[in-house]
């Protein structure tokens, strides 16, 4: 959900500048970890344990329609290590109420460890759940993972549609070929 769903690196940059008077920006974070772009006093874990952050994450540019027009292919789940913040579960929950109505709350799933998701196809920004995980994965592009390169890479939405064009072509092609 986060970083996928949600855009959590601008929320993190407002905070961390409004909490410690930093101007960090977008850019000067690329290619960092969460400890090296917001070094002061575990300040990651601190903002995203403050009341209102997770509910106050923007949207991600085209993931509303993209997840619509998925929703007509596939059975789309949305899953979130929502436990490592326990404050996060009901935020996250009207957030997706909020921008997401569409998805059914059977398919919402928060847990605190992706590995025990089993689904086709997972995209996330953190390698550390799509490197278990046993189905086809693709890699949101986020901050923290920009120097990584063993996942399939998407930027954006359209990007995310495209790929999945793809594998709904590569589908049909075999089932015709049966």
């Amino acid at each position: 959900m986060d970083g996928v769903l949600a855009s959590v690196e601008p929320q993190l940059v407002k905070y961390y500048n409004q909490v410690y008077g930093a101007s960090l920006t977008l850019e000067q974070i690329q290619g960092m970890s969460g400890a090296e772009a917001f070094p002061k006093d575990a300040a990651t874990r601190k903002m995203l344990n403050l009341p209102g952050f997770f509910r106050d994450l923007e949207v991600m540019e085209g993931a509303v329609d993209a997840v619509k027009k998925l929703m007509k292919h596939y059975e789309v789940y949305v899953v979130s290590a929502a436990m490592e913040f326990p404050l996060s579960l009901m935020e996250k929950y009207e957030w997706l109420q909020q921008y997401f109505p569409f998805i059914d709350w059977h398919n919402i799933v928060m847990c605190g460890d992706k590995s025990i998701i089993n689904t086709d196809y997972m995209i996330d920004d953190y390698c550390k759940n799509l490197d278990v995980f046993k189905g086809k994965t693709l890699m949101f592009h986020a901050y923290h993972n920009t120097t990584l390169d063993h996942h399939y890479r998407v930027r954006s939405w359209q990007e995310v549609l495209n790929w999945f064009e793809r594998e709904l072509d590569l589908e049909l092609k075999v089932t015709s070929e049966n």
